[in-house]
């Protein structure tokens, strides 16, 4: 009975197994009847899916202005979404979706990449076991050190000793993060706090640049904290392994044990940088004083913390010293805050912001605080790109007096996986060394070392900018120097004090309105800080720039479409001459059509800096034929090492008197125009192709950038036509053309 059952139950199986088989072979042939139907039958099966939509596949202009603006922003309000989607061709919807799917997609690969991390995790625990039961059939006696006999040691034991191991080793990971970060080592918190040593040999007067004295990061740093300052608390007890960049918005503390160890080291190259002269550094042999690095020198003292330059980068490294007129908690506090930094470097600084604050300091101070940042580095001129780099910033109190603000991209570093993410440059480690002088002055000591696609950069300007006066540390500290200088003048009564009649709160509202004014004029010449875009017409040279941007109630703007013109030629003058003539009023006239053919008079005069080239100034035409009661001229020029900038704008008589007796400026419409003028740096065998019939050797050229601001039209929603395009065009050339002929470069 019992095998007639099992033969029955066998049949019953076979049975229904080929009745499944059956049932697949019916579905898939009812399918392929379906694809292979014809007539009434396919058409019937057309009509089923017409009611999908279509796919919209962007263009790849779309998706990458999409991508820069997700860096920035990576979930847009509504208004935003709308006018990116006007500016783009797309519908709201279109661009909701896309940021909707963008994020989801980076969630995704950070889920991924927690999901290696735990199996990762998982697969030591695996190993951790197989030793735990190798030591269990191998136990050690505690009193001899021999072979113990099976019994003597318990399992309890032996999981204690397992676990006092790894805890060993992840105390001697946290006391080495500790003892950079905090400056001392984690066992001195234990015992008696000592009072800060003093670093005598920091004096910056010591030697060539000053920072013999300091040593490496990796030692200690005195510091004199206590325990209940909490930053143990703060410290990240994770692994340093690499994970994505973006994983910082949901605060994890394995990430920021990631960027922590970056900045870390990048510090500690930035000592070194600052700190080593020869075989380091190598002075140039034509007596100028410039130095350039020694890459096989680098490479052996400095292990690279984002791996290794890319294909077809150029390396910029520069150094600079210098006294500036401002403490060294001053300085600190300027670079740490975004605004401020952008407010103190406007022509070298565009949009700028904090992504995260990863640690914010202790005590109140800007010590240990470390910050991930994103901002756009510009020079004044259409022909040089603008370098988006997204970058961690760490303050660090390394001696008494003494701070350090070193910079380091995240983009393309070998410790986050999207190394594909950085474009055109990405910034090594830099920043400056600030130590406090007498009588509130400071010493500061400025490293830039940047990698560059060079071949995106137009040819007049490589030579600018191989040498370190595009984006090297002379020009940032001269900007310093020259900013604090101005701060310091100007919140001294005694030095601006004058028989013009306006009061100390009237010159400020001028000073703040200038600025505005002379940023403006820098986001025009860049395409930064608005959305800019750009006007694609025949008959604009490739030298030249035209890029509009709607302007709809924004305090300070006309209502308008505004037109900013942009071109960059070469003169065979020097730029120092140059200079002078633009910006002397008695000969206006000869290139300024505001002039109206008369020079100009300097009505109010506000000093910046002991230089009189730095300063604002209130001019008014003095010819005959113009009405004085309607017009003035708000002027700011600025002059150091590293080049000269002339600022101007039209600006109304009712409003300047406001103005002038102190009140808010903010309201006042500007249009601003001006040069941007810097050194050629062309070597001694080269020139330039602009005026070949003239043989300059040296540097005794110059790069002059013209840029305007024009309202075009009125009503915000019209277009620009080509009329206004030729016109533009024709008042670039005959500016350039006037200049030229005044300066006798035809």
């Amino acid at each position: 009975m019992e095998g007639q059952r099992s033969e029955m139950a066998l049949m019953e199986e076979n049975y229904l197994m080929g009745r499944l088989k059956e049932d697949v072979h019916e579905s898939r042939s009812e399918s392929d009847n379906v694809e292979g139907a014809s007539g009434d039958d396919q058409d019937a099966a057309r009509n089923k899916q017409k009611g999908r939509k279509k796919y919209h596949r962007h263009t790849p202009q779309q998706i990458q202005e999409l991508e820069a603006y997700f860096k920035m922003n990576n979930h847009p309000d509504e208004k935003e979404r709308l006018e990116l989607g006007k500016r783009l061709s797309l519908e709201g919807k279109q661009v909701k979706f896309w940021f909707q799917n963008r994020r989801t997609q980076m969630k995704t690969q950070a889920e991924r990449h927690e999901n290696s991390y735990l199996k990762q995790q998982n697969e030591e625990l695996v190993i951790d076991n197989i030793r735990m039961k190798e030591a269990m059939g191998n136990p050690i006696c505690t009193n001899c050190g021999g072979p113990a006999i099976l019994g003597e040691i318990s399992i309890e034991k032996h999981h204690l000793r397992v676990e006092n191991a790894r805890l060993k080793e992840e105390l001697n990971r946290i006391s080495t993060l500790a003892n950079k970060f905090l400056g001392r080592p984690l066992s001195s918190f234990a015992g008696t706090v000592h009072p800060p040593m003093s670093n005598t040999n920091l004096q910056l007067a010591v030697g060539i640049n000053g920072f013999g004295g300091l040593s490496s990061v990796d030692t200690t740093f005195p510091i004199g904290l206590d325990s209940k300052d909490g930053i143990l608390n703060s410290l990240p007890v994770m692994s340093t392994v690499p994970t994505q960049p973006n994983g910082i918005a949901h605060d994890d503390s394995f990430q920021k044990s990631v960027f922590l160890d970056l900045a870390l080291r990048a510090l500690d190259e930035l000592v070194k940088l600052a700190q080593i002269d020869d075989p380091l550094w190598i002075r140039s042999l034509d007596g100028g004083g410039r130095e350039a690095l020694n890459e096989e020198e680098y490479i052996k003292l400095c292990p690279p913390c984002i791996g290794m330059k890319p294909s077809g980068f150029v390396a910029e490294a520069t150094r600079a010293m210098g006294t500036v007129m401002a403490n060294s908690l001053a300085l600190v506090h300027m670079l740490m805050d975004a605004n401020q930094w952008s407010e103190m470097f406007p022509c070298t600084i565009g949009r700028t912001s904090i992504i995260d604050v990863i640690f914010s300091g202790m005590d109140a101070s800007r010590n240990c605080s470390l910050q991930l940042m994103h901002a756009e580095f510009q020079a004044l001129s259409p022909l040089v790109p603008v370098r988006h780099i997204k970058f961690l910033r760490l303050c660090k109190h390394i001696a008494d007096g003494v701070w350090a603000v070193v910079d380091v991209s995240v983009d393309g570093s070998r410790q986050v996986s999207d190394a594909h993410s950085f474009a055109n440059c990405r910034r090594l480690p830099s920043g400056c060394i600030v130590q406090d002088m007498p009588n509130g002055y400071s010493k500061v000591m400025w490293v830039e070392h940047t990698e560059y696609d060079e071949s995106v950069v137009h040819h007049r300007y490589r030579p600018l900018l191989s040498s370190g006066m595009g984006f090297g540390a002379q020009r940032w500290l001269a900007t310093l120097q020259r900013q604090c200088e101005c701060l310091a003048v100007l919140s001294s009564i005694s030095s601006i004090e004058d028989h013009s009649g306006i009061t100390l709160h009237g010159k400020a509202s001028m000073v703040k309105l200038a600025q505005r004014m002379t940023r403006d004029f820098c986001a025009g010449v860049c395409a930064t800080m608005h959305a800019w875009q750009l006007v694609q017409a025949g008959n604009v040279g490739d030298e030249a720039r035209l890029i509009i941007r709607n302007s709809v109630d924004k305090p300070g703007e006309p209502s308008g479409i505004v037109l900013s013109a942009t071109t960059s030629v070469w003169m065979p003058i020097m730029h120092q001459r140059l200079f002078d003539f633009l910006r002397d009023e008695q000969l206006r006239s000869e290139w300024d059509e505001l002039s109206h053919g008369g020079p100009l008079q300097e009505m109010v005069h506000v000093a910046k800096g002991q230089d009189r080239a730095n300063c604002v100034s209130l001019l008014r035409a003095t010819a005959a034929n113009t009405n004085q009661n309607a017009m003035l001229i708000l002027q700011e020029t600025q002059t150091d090492a590293s080049g000269s900038l002339i600022v101007y704008t039209a600006v109304d008589v009712g409003a300047m008197q406001m103005v002038m007796n102190g009140g808010d400026s903010t309201s006042v419409a500007l249009l601003p125009s001006g040069f941007a003028i810097v050194p050629d740096c062309f070597p001694d065998s080269a020139s330039s192709n602009d005026c070949k019939d003239i043989s300059i050797k040296g540097s005794g050229g110059s790069l002059l950038t013209l840029g305007f601001q024009i309202l075009v039209n009125n009503p915000p929603s019209a277009k620009l036509t080509m009329e206004s395009v030729d016109t533009v065009n024709c008042l670039i050339s005959r500016m350039i053309q006037r200049i030229k002929s005044a300066l006798h470069c035809n």
